[in-house]
């Protein structure tokens, strides 16, 4: 529509003014974009928060899953452009004079830009992890104490904010979003995060539970594109586009198409649902060294330095299905790993310690 098309057209002004101001600040820019990575929670910030508190770490996967499970959905739903593709192939400007925007090695995201998924990440999981930390000092009742709150409600806010603007100008400098798609993102994040929020349930939810949802969320999403599919309508639109006007067709990588990021996502799911519910979960994080600060400490680095060892793991490319089936093992055992394995190996530690010591 023209008032589609006017919207891009600003878009892309203010990517020139971006490109063109905030070159002194591009690495800074690249790394915010890395910040609000989706996949940086399920390897940095699910393991911090899990060890320190189990209920924030549970709602912090079930948070991101869902919410980029309604990214997807919306993205199919809108038909957003890219910017880097955008200026490519409208007809809105004259004399085929298109603006030259610059790319980068993360600009060239094959699925449709709107939300953005970085952005919708980035907020929905902060939005936990803030509201987490203030559940702490809402108790504490005298005034220096209340005083305290308000100074920490005020200093935790604004730090959502400084990374949620950060994350948001980064998407839009690389070219790979507008800036009405990570607006859009920011704030359907903020709501999927609100939601979870009154949603005790998923604390106490069953391995069968875990199941049911991963079958839902696959059936929908796989019924809801084969649907479309038959009416001849593609909802892969986005990645020819992406192969057609990437700069560089290095940067093309398949880890960024839509139903990759919905196989990483149920195989996070699936394995924090085994985790929670195995043996070794009950062992370890029941039992009386669950309570013990070195216990927690020790957990913590061990799940973080395993999980960057699954960085080295690369998946073969060269068979899309049999992508797919590897990224969910492995995306299943990032969170199993952090549960459930990590855990019982420094609880079995920690007793043979013990042990040898009386």
């Amino acid at each position: 529509s023209i008032e589609m098309d006017l919207l891009h057209s600003n878009g892309v002004l203010i990517i020139q003014h971006l490109q063109r101001d905030y070159r002194a600040y591009q690495d800074f820019l690249n790394f915010m974009s890395h910040v609000g990575d989706p996949r940086n929670i399920f390897s940095i910030y699910f393991p911090l928060w899990f060890q320190l508190n189990q209920v924030v770490g549970t709602k912090m996967i079930w948070v991101a899953v869902i919410g980029d499970w309604f990214n997807l959905i919306f993205k199919w739903i809108l038909f957003g452009h890219r910017p880097y593709w955008w200026v490519q192939e409208t007809m809105i400007y004259p004399n085929q004079s298109s603006p030259c925007l610059e790319q980068f090695p993360i600009t060239c995201e094959t699925g449709p830009g709107s939300p953005s998924g970085h952005a919708m990440g980035s907020s929905c999981v902060w939005y936990v992890m803030v509201t987490a930390a203030l559940s702490y000092t809402v108790r504490w009742k005298d005034k220096s104490a209340v005083t305290l709150h308000r100074l920490t409600w005020s200093f935790l806010w604004s730090i959502f904010w400084i990374i949620q603007i950060s994350v948001c100008i980064s998407r839009v400098f690389i070219a790979t979003h507008f800036p009405h798609q990570v607006v859009l993102g920011v704030f359907a994040g903020i709501l999927v995060a609100e939601v979870f929020e009154h949603t005790p349930a998923i604390q106490t939810a069953s391995l069968r539970m875990y199941m049911k949802t991963n079958l839902f969320l696959f059936i929908f999403a796989l019924g809801f594109y084969l649907s479309l599919k038959l009416l001849d309508i593609d909802l892969l639109w986005s990645v020819p586009k992406a192969k057609k006007w990437c700069a560089n067709p290095d940067w093309i990588n398949i880890d960024t198409t839509p139903f990759a990021g919905l196989v990483r996502n149920l195989g996070a799911l699936f394995g924090l649902g085994l985790g929670i519910n195995s043996e070794m979960f009950i062992t370890s994080c029941k039992g009386k060294n669950s309570c013990k600060i070195s216990f927690r400490i020790l957990c913590i680095a061990a799940s973080l330095a395993t999980l960057q060892l699954y960085n080295f793991v690369k998946i073969p490319t060269h068979t899309e299905y049999l992508f797919y089936i590897l990224s969910f093992c492995k995306s299943a055992a990032m969170p199993l790993t952090v549960v459930a394995l990590v855990p019982y190996c420094v609880h079995s530690l920690m007793r043979t310690t013990e042990k040898k010591l009386n």
